[in-house]
């Protein structure tokens, strides 16, 4: 309503009778009260309180009848000055690997006093996970502040006879498999960025130890730069900072991410990492909750609504249940089309075309699929089940359908009815199913250029694209996908390309444990790998030695414990397993 138009009677009235804020909803029941003389239910109920709360309030009134009872109480300060004051100093200290008692102890010396409990409260805000016990002989009599060492790979040294704990053992487990791959070659052909303190080689080792280990967000790296087990895989003094890690992803463009691919599928291309032929494909949002103006809403299925965030096209190997393929550098209107840059991608670097794409009906069009066809590659994927074709499958007789019995000895409905015809779209002729009794409410109708499979093996194979939604899941939960981090929002595409490389060698290492071939990231890393571990160092070698686990006896089987193996950034010296 317009400022200078006149409002009616009615409306006036409703402002005194119908009271929106608070303060005025009590100025107006305790007038009723106490000038109109009316009972206190009756005004209670008009005002919407209960009959006890109006009691407390007119309770209150009469002890302090002032003005200033109507007024609202000033918003007090949104932070703890005391806490904002001594928040630097706090992080420093837990960066030394000092408990919240020595560092309550310390600031009170500074005059920046804070009890354990809020210094606790300031390291769990910052990320910082709980210190492990430790015995009175390692306690520290004394803490003061002192200036925090900066990561730099000329700082890095391995002296004869240090020893220290590591909460990361089960980390050295990769490094086997790292150099087999020649990880500095990974970094030189995708020309990732360095400097002379953090080379490209070693930021990508920070970088990917960081997705291993499943930290969630960059800025919680912080919670490990003090464990020199962490530094030590990197090859560095220490772990570089949140700040530098945080911007690194937002230096490497997706040219470069592409490159790094590349020379992955190269590095494993004897490993029958991918050797499939046939991957599943789907698209992935990653939420955004910041105000970058660039970032572009798409549907998040998890929140089912759409929201700020960074789509992101994927694509996994069906056999080796690994993912080959990434892309976060994706805008609006080139969904469609990224199929073929991961078809192109893969005759690049393999010298042939994917055998066969299973998808969603919402990865690309139906002139898309003819132009699949005309490739010669086989596809399965979903059709949108419209009104049109909801009518068809209602209008057939009993008559028309096929009972098929599918070899999945895990699911449970394993007999579905089918009704197959050809269909005709954008100039493509495919065949199309039209499939019952799977335990849905609705049909699934499946389109497929496979012109000779069974229907069996055609709703075998599709059901199998559930395993890119397991390992979405997988990847949401133990490598964050969700969570990733970058300052600009557009720029998350090399941490899609360190999860492809974090898949693959977690897939690697399952091959060599027994038992754990077709385990999931997570569960890989709860049972072998968040292993602490004991590190001396002698001439020449770095002897880790594992702390007693429940699932040790399989890393001991594993063969990785058999001889030592030479690090190339650790100056030639060699990395000794033990148990």
């Amino acid at each position: 309503m317009s400022i200078d138009v006149p409002k009616d009677i009615t409306t006036c009235r409703r402002f005194f009778s119908e009271p929106s804020h608070p303060r005025q909803r009590q100025y107006e029941a305790l007038r009723a009260y106490f000038f109109d003389n009316r009972p206190s239910h009756e005004v209670a109920r008009d005002f919407g309180y209960t009959a006890g709360s109006f009691r407390v309030l007119c309770h209150a009134f009469r002890r302090d009848p002032h003005p200033q009872f109507f007024v609202s109480p000033a918003r007090g300060p949104q932070q703890q000055p005391h806490k904002s004051r001594a928040h630097d100093l706090v992080v420093r200290l837990r960066k030394q690997n000092h408990s919240v008692y020595e560092i309550s102890r310390a600031l009170a010396e500074c005059g920046t006093p804070l009890s354990p409990t809020a210094v606790r409260e300031v390291l769990r805000a910052e990320g910082f996970a709980p210190l492990p016990r430790r015995g009175d002989d390692a306690r520290l009599e004394h803490v003061l502040p002192s200036t925090e060492p900066v990561a730099d790979v000329r700082e890095f040294s391995l002296t004869p006879g240090t020893r220290f704990s590591t909460r990361c053992g089960g980390l050295f487990l990769f490094l086997p498999d790292l150099v087999r791959l020649d990880l500095d070659a990974l970094a030189a052909r995708a020309k990732l960025p360095g400097s002379r303190m953090v080379t490209a080689s070693h930021a990508l080792r920070c970088a990917l130890s960081l997705k291993l280990w499943s930290v969630e967000r960059k800025s919680h790296v912080m919670a490990l730069v003090a464990d020199p087990g962490l530094a030590l895989f990197s090859g560095l003094n220490v772990i570089p900072k949140k700040s530098f890690m945080c911007e690194y992803s937002s230096r490497v463009e997706r040219s470069r991410s592409l490159a790094l691919l590349a020379a992955w599928h190269a590095g494993v291309g004897g490993d029958g990492l991918f050797d499939a032929g046939s991957f599943n494909l789907d698209f992935h949002s990653v939420p955004y909750y910041g105000e970058d103006a660039q970032v572009q809403s798409h549907f998040v299925s998890a929140r089912s609504r759409s929201q700020p965030s960074v789509l992101a096209f994927l694509a996994q190997d069906a056999g080796g249940r690994a993912f080959c393929y990434s892309n976060a550098d994706l805008r609006k209107g080139e969904e469609a089309r990224e199929i073929f840059s991961f078809i192109e991608f893969w005759r690049r670097e393999h010298g042939a075309l994917p055998r066969q794409l299973v998808f969603d009906s919402r990865l690309t069009t139906y002139a898309h699929l003819a132009r699949i066809d005309e490739m010669g590659i086989g596809f399965i994927t979903l059709r949108r089940r419209s009104p049109a074709l909801l009518q068809q499958v209602a209008d057939l007789a009993p008559s028309a359908w096929r009972r098929v019995t599918l070899d999945v000895p895990a699911r449970k409905f394993k007999t579905p009815r089918v009704f197959e015809q050809s269909v005709t779209l954008a100039g493509a002729k495919l065949r199309q199913l039209f499939v019952l009794d799977l335990g849905h409410d609705q049909p699934t109708i499946l389109l497929t250029n496979e012109r000779r499979t069974t229907h069996a093996k055609l709703l075998t194979r599709y059901a199998q694209r559930m395993l890119i939604e397991n390992a979405l899941s997988d990847a949401v939960r133990f490598f964050h996908m969700d969570a990733l981090s970058s300052a600009v929002g557009m720029k998350v595409d090399f941490d899609m390309a360190l999860l492809v490389i974090a898949s693959g060698l977690y897939r690697l290492l399952a091959r060599r444990m027994r038992g754990y071939s077709d385990a999931q990231a997570r569960h890989i890393f709860r049972d072998l790998i968040d292993t602490p571990a004991d590190v001396h160092i002698t001439d020449g070698q770095v002897q880790v030695h594992f702390h007693r686990r429940a699932h040790l006896p399989i890393i001991m089987a594993s063969g990785l414990l058999d001889s030592p193996v030479a690090i190339p950034w650790w100056g030639g010296s060699s990395l000794r397993l033990s148990a």
